[in-house]
């Protein structure tokens, strides 16, 4: 645009140069004036257009069997031998209704930029699906009232095709003391007091806690520090986690979650090890990243300074883990995006593969379809390509997400105008 505006200009400069000549070529003995270089326009390149990161889609009526379509969500009512979490979608509906009446919640959907997807949608379309959810008898009852009453909003992916990229998370449980002793000597830390005025760039990681984790009274974060841990990969992985319960030395329990972080982009370190040919990237999975640093602790000083963000943390006294609306995340009926592009609190559908515990207690992957809440975010989930998962509390929960990773795709449910 301002290229244009530009040309624009000249050109009218040279309009005007022409015509005073015009007037002044009419008195004699005036030399000829010199003639301007001819101006060739630089074509400007089209500006593309922004494309919304949600769709409506047609599903049609071909789908067979209906256990293999979108909606068909098993879990809720229990299968294979296991209690469904009918209850727990439930809950997790009513924190989502809970965001909505906040006045942030009416700001960012004010500016949300799909004009048809409004808050007062959201809310009403939550009402209704909650109802559904209760009256249904069976899986099929409900896939088949959803597809009627809804209309499907799908991601376009990371390819414009829908394809999105699925991993998990888990809040973790790990030992940790509330002073430093010998053992337990890896801090976790409060946000500082005056984090808002801190100048940017922010120090980095290595600076706040050294190459080793253990600067200790050297850092400018001294006197801030919340609990120890004894493995300085624990600590690390509460930072990427954001929150955990805590199984104190003490005897007590608490929990910690997310307060704050400075300003840095996420840093895979299984994908700089693959980079630098320690382990191949391809089938690397959480556990495997974990093995590796328990054979190579010294490995651990030359990666974990590579995400140069850095977490501060809050007690939150045992309660639930919550997303990044402040409402507590629900296992497997909540999701992280990209809050910049998904609708906050908003009913989605996840169709993936996940992996579940078999009779032999192996985890085997399972094509599913889940009704789930859009109510958290990450550093690492930028795009309308990424979906994180939340499985859960503890280690089942954390093996799940450790090894889950592929591809699906992702729909936001609306009622139908």
């Amino acid at each position: 645009m301002r290229k244009t505006l530009a040309l624009c200009s000249l050109s009218l400069g040279l309009a005007f140069v022409n015509a005073i000549w015009s007037a002044v070529a009419q008195v004699p003995n005036l030399p000829p004036p010199v003639q301007p270089t001819p101006v060739v326009p630089i074509p400007v390149p089209p500006v593309p257009e922004v494309q919304p990161a949600l769709k409506p889609v047609d599903l049609g009526s071909g789908c067979t069997p209906k256990s293999a379509c979108l909606g068909w969500d098993e879990q809720i009512w229990g299968s294979r031998g296991k209690r469904g979490d009918r209850q727990a979608l439930l809950k997790a509906i009513d924190n989502s209704l809970s965001y909505l009446e906040k006045d942030k919640a009416i700001a960012i959907y004010q500016q949300y930029p799909i004009p048809e997807i409004t808050l007062d949608r959201v809310r009403r379309s939550l009402l209704r699906f909650r109802q559904l959810v209760v009256q249904s008898k069976s899986a099929a009852q409900l896939q088949a009232a959803v597809k009627r009453e809804f209309t499907f909003y799908q991601s376009v992916g990371n390819d414009g095709n829908g394809t999105v990229k699925f991993t998990a998370y888990y809040e973790p449980v790990y030992t940790a003391s509330r002073v430093r002793t010998a053992q337990y000597k890896y801090p976790l830390y409060r946000l500082p007091p005056d984090f808002d005025k801190w100048a940017k760039p922010h120090p980095k990681r290595i600076e706040l806690e050294g190459k080793d984790g253990l600067l200790g009274d050297k850092s400018q974060l001294r006197g801030l520090e919340m609990l120890w841990f004894r493995d300085r990969l624990d600590a690390y992985m509460v930072h990427i986690q954001g929150s955990a319960q805590i199984q104190l030395t003490d005897g007590k329990k608490t929990s910690i979650g997310y307060a704050g972080g400075t300003d840095y982009p996420w840093t895979s370190i299984g994908r700089e090890l693959a980079k630098d040919g320690k382990l191949p990237l391809d089938g690397l999975t959480l556990p495997k990243l974990v093995s590796f640093f328990k054979q190579s602790p010294q490995e651990l000083s030359n990666y974990l300074p590579r995400w140069e963000r850095f977490i501060f943390f809050k007690e939150t006294s045992g309660t639930p883990a919550t997303g990044s609306i402040n409402v507590p995340v629900t296992p497997e009926r909540s999701i992280a995006t990209d809050k910049s592009l998904m609708p906050p609190g908003a009913l989605a559908l996840v169709h993936t593969s996940l992996p579940y515990p078999n009779q032999a207690g192996k985890l085997e992957y399972r094509r599913v379809s889940r009704f789930v809440l859009d109510q958290d975010t990450g550093s690492a989930i930028k795009g309308p390509g990424r979906v994180d998962y939340f499985m859960g509390t503890g280690k089942l929960a954390g093996d799940r997400a450790g090894v889950t990773g592929g591809n699906g795709s992702l729909y936001y449910l609306l009622l139908k105008e």
